[in-house]
C-alpha cells in the first residue's frame, strides 16, 4: 500500500467512527484535527486515534494501553499488530471499558 492509499484508508476509518458517534445517543464528543481523532468520554478520559504514515499504521491510545493496527487486504480490515485482533473488536472493548458505551463498529 502506498502512502496515498494508506491516508485514504485512515480517513475513511476515522470518518466512519465519527458517523457512528454522531448517530449514537451518547455524551461522547470528538475532535478531528489533522488526522488525529480524539474522542472525549463523559468522564473526561480520551480515546485517541492517530495515523502513523512512516510505518503505515493506525494507532489507538486508550486507558488500557496503546495499540497499533496494520491494514490487512485479505480480510479488508485493520488488525492489531500484536495478536491480529480486528479493530472492531478492540474498539468495542475500549469503548465499553472506558466510556461505558457499547458500539458495534463495522469498519
Amino acid at each position: 500500500m502506498n502512502e496515498s492509499e494508506f491516508n485514504q484508508r485512515v480517513d475513511d476509518t476515522l470518518s466512519t467512527i465519527e458517523e457512528l458517534l454522531d448517530e449514537a445517543e451518547t455524551d461522547l464528543d470528538y475532535i478531528n484535527n489533522g488526522g488525529v481523532l480524539t474522542v472525549i468520554c463523559e468522564n473526561q478520559s480520551q480515546i485517541i486515534f492517530t495515523r502513523q504514515t512512516p510505518v503505515l499504521q493506525l494507532w489507538l491510545a486508550a486507558r488500557s494501553g496503546g495499540f497499533h493496527f496494520d491494514y490487512d487486504f485479505d480480510v479488508q480490515t485493520w488488525l492489531r499488530d500484536s495478536d491480529k485482533a480486528p479493530l472492531n473488536d478492540v474498539l468495542h472493548t475500549v469503548f465499553t471499558e472506558q466510556a461505558g458505551e457499547t458500539f458495534n463498529f463495522a469498519l
